[in-house]
């Protein structure tokens, strides 16, 4: 952690470090407005993906120097529809771009009474509509203490958690906005480990970029399980009356297994606006999984959405709370873990 924190610095990126009463340690970077790093008590092994590019102070200087995407690392907040935010020529897919305004955006840092919070105005002209929308995202850091810690399970296994809570207001004339926004959270680990996504009923997932083989995609009657280690880049979303609200990953780590937790929650009576590229009428996708192993680097992201905001949903800001669980140890009690707290199928 401290060598990710001096190469940062020394390219003028600041960070701030959040550590909870249990010890975990939180790095967030106002750049992009990331929790750029998890790290357990007296370990400095991160438990999220950073890129490649921050390994040296040269490199971190080019890269953020660089007119390319900032995409550091960790976990980070986008907004929804993508079909609208990062598609300039929509319908065609000709061109991705993320908005500067939002990514790295304009985040400031600043302190509550319960810990640090990052704040980002912007203003954003949305494909569809051609309509511009001015927003505030708000993000926070605050303990989650480990759920196990009253089971007696997971003695010599390491921890560190944080609940974020993210907020999404729309400003000014935009709280007459007729279009619909939400917030996105997408959360990037390190690449070839399992997605387990459980759920309340069988539910297929939808192929959303690229291909997965079959191989690497097992859908029970109550668990998802999609193995991220193909070459490219593959994405699958999860309907929100399905999904329960729990997502891990699991992943080696060294001689060891990491097991990161997403618990958020998922209301199907919401309005998930985030759409299939191919198919802008089908809504009411509350969570993702992307396999990415490109030029953007290897990584894994575990992604949801929040019911958005806007036009016909009654709501011109939102709220979202939710936690992020990490463990790492031994195989067998990381699995024993992840069947506890996600599905006795793993």
């Amino acid at each position: 952690m401290e060598n990710l924190i001096s190469t940062l610095n020394a390219v003028g990126k600041a960070t701030e470090i959040y550590e909870s009463l249990d010890g975990s340690r939180v790095l967030i970077l106002p750049h992009g407005g990331r929790i750029l790093g998890l790290f357990a008590p007296q370990r400095d092994a991160n438990f999220f993906w950073t890129n490649a590019a921050l390994a040296t102070v040269e490199s971190a200087r080019a890269f953020y120097q660089s007119d390319d995407w900032h995409n550091s690392g960790g976990d980070r907040t986008w907004l929804a529809p993508e079909a609208d935010v990062f598609f300039p020529n929509f319908p065609k897919l000709d061109k991705y771009f993320q908005p500067r305004q939002l990514d790295p955006g304009n985040y400031r840092l600043e302190s509550t009474a319960e810990g640090p919070q990052l704040v980002n105005d912007l203003h954003l002209t949305l494909t569809r509509s051609q309509r511009e929308v001015g927003l505030r995202m708000t993000k926070s850091v605050s303990p989650a203490l480990n759920p196990l810690r009253y089971e007696g399970l997971s003695i010599g296994v390491e921890y560190a958690g944080y609940t974020l809570r993210t907020s999404l207001e729309l400003l000014g004339r935009s709280a007459n906005s007729q279009d619909r926004v939400g917030l996105w959270n997408l959360l990037q680990l390190p690449h070839g480990g399992d997605m387990w996504i459980p759920t309340y009923s069988k539910s297929q997932p939808n192929l959303i970029m690229g291909s997965v083989s079959a191989d690497d995609l097992a859908v029970g009657e109550r668990l998802i399980q999609y193995k991220m280690r193909s070459a490219g880049e593959d994405k699958i979303g999860i309907r929100a009356v399905a999904t329960a609200g729990r997502v891990g990953y699991m992943y080696r780590s060294g001689d060891q297994s990491a097991l990161v937790v997403r618990n958020f929650f998922v209301n199907p009576s919401g309005e998930y606006v985030d759409v299939p590229w191919n198919n802008t009428g089908d809504f009411g996708y509350s969570t993702q999984a992307c396999n990415i192993k490109s030029h953007q680097g290897p990584f894994s992201e575990l992604e949801y959405h929040s019911p958005a905001i806007g036009s016909g949903t009654g709501r011109t800001r939102c709220v979202d709370e939710s936690q992020v669980w990490a463990f790492r140890g031994a195989h067998a009690e990381i699995q024993l873990i992840a069947r506890i707290l996600l599905s006795p199928d793993i």
